[in-house]
């Protein structure tokens, strides 16, 4: 029966080993942070209210990478002019009508099930789409401005300056990776350096205009804010940094046990931008070499792919959706090791991050088409040269 089920799933068997595993620890560690979404947020329900609809997010997260991943990954080609232009549209209605969290508009919901969604989950997907298609299509004009650089700057420039206003940090981290997809791409260097001087001086113009006029860019000022406080000692976000370097010491070489944390009821978001802290704690040492292992994996049968596709917007697709994921896990290792300022990122698959677990899944589901095309491809070549070895014979 099993080995049944498994021919059902495609493309990179160690990708969907791994996202299980993922599942398996998500649930388990989740279940024992939750007892802190109800004592610091007043939610509503009971820890198995809270475990159940998890649950239920993360196996239909699963549906989306089975059903994502049976679509020819050109497919996704097609509609990346769509995708972009729709997820700018859901940007521009989050900055009018998106629920207030944190004091963040970053969320829209979804109506009939009253599930959020962060608009710059799909804003990330659609943009590296994009950038690999058109990367694709202009490969032979990279030495005139207007017809191969133009095209690739407009949309990077258009979605990060919709999601910076009131996310930081995934702005930034948008704008990184696409610089890191045009690179591969070959775009010449003079043009990435110039569209990274030019998004400097925007962000500083916006710093200038917000210390002239306090109030008129409120989240600009949260960000400088939020940066004093973290090079501040005594500020209330150091004192967050510090619990989550006390929880991480405090795990040991093999943590205080599932459920055992102490430190992550001091730590705001412990289940979602404090998940490593809260997860050292209670796996210890040894737990953290085990999950950044698995991380390590998941990267490089990313690059496996990568280097093994054909196509050079599957290949682009890959490394700019994989990238990604992995940037935004380190992310969230970095901020409770007091590398980074608090930045707002969950642990992809693993923390309890509603829909954005969706688009994770997602983005695995398209991972695993392009393997899926490219085992494919391998299995005709092989079987084109063995017909072929044999009529020489």
């Amino acid at each position: 029966m099993l080995k049944r089920w498994v021919t059902y799933l495609e493309g990179d068997r160690t990708i969907w080993m791994l996202a299980l595993i993922f599942t398996l620890i998500s649930i388990v560690t989740v279940y024992s942070f939750i007892p802190i979404l109800i004592t610091q947020h007043g939610g509503d329900g009971s820890t198995e209210f809270y475990l159940i609809k998890h649950a239920i997010i993360l196996f239909s997260g699963f549906g989306l990478m089975y059903l994502s991943h049976k679509a020819n990954f050109r497919f996704y080609a097609r509609i990346a002019k769509a995708l972009l232009w729709i997820s700018a549209g859901l940007l521009v209605l989050t900055m009018f009508y998106g629920a207030s969290i944190n004091q963040a508009e970053r969320w829209l919901e979804i109506p009939i099930i009253n599930q959020r969604f962060q608009t710059s989950d799909i804003a990330k997907l659609a943009l590296v789409i994009y950038l690999a298609r058109t990367l694709v299509i202009v490969k032979d004009k990279m030495h005139d401005f207007k017809e191969g650089i133009w095209p690739l700057l407009w949309p990077i420039l258009l979605i990060c300056g919709l999601i910076l206003p009131q996310d930081f940090s995934t702005a930034a981290m948008l704008f990184g990776i696409s610089m890191i997809i045009l690179y591969m791409g070959q775009v010449p260097l003079k043009w990435l350096f110039a569209g990274l001087g030019s998004i400097v001086v925007m962000f500083l113009l916006m710093l200038a205009l917000s210390k002239s006029i306090p109030g008129l860019l409120p989240r600009v000022d949260t960000w400088v804010a939020r940066w004093e406080q973290y090079s501040d000692g005594e500020s209330e976000e150091a004192t967050q940094l510090r619990n989550a370097e006390l929880a991480i010491v405090s795990g040991g070489a093999i943590g205080k046990g599932p459920g055992k944390g102490v430190f992550k009821y001091a730590l705001s978001q412990a289940y979602a931008d404090f998940y490593f802290a809260s997860f050292v704690e209670e796996y210890g040492l040894a737990g953290a070499i085990i999950l950044i292992s698995l991380f390590l994996v998941l990267f490089y049968r990313f690059l496996r792919i990568a280097v093994k596709c054909e196509s050079p917007f599957g290949t682009y697709v890959v490394l700019g959706i994989g990238t990604a994921l992995m940037v935004q896990a380190l992310i969230n290792m970095a901020v409770p090791t007091g590398l980074v300022p608090v930045t707002g990122q969950n642990m992809p698959m693993l923390g309890l991050g509603g829909t954005s677990i969706w688009f994770t899944c997602l983005s695995f589901g398209i991972i695993l088409s392009v393997s899926r095309g490219t085992i494919r491809n391998v299995s005709t070549n092989n079987v084109k040269k063995e017909h072929a070895q044999r009529q020489a014979a």
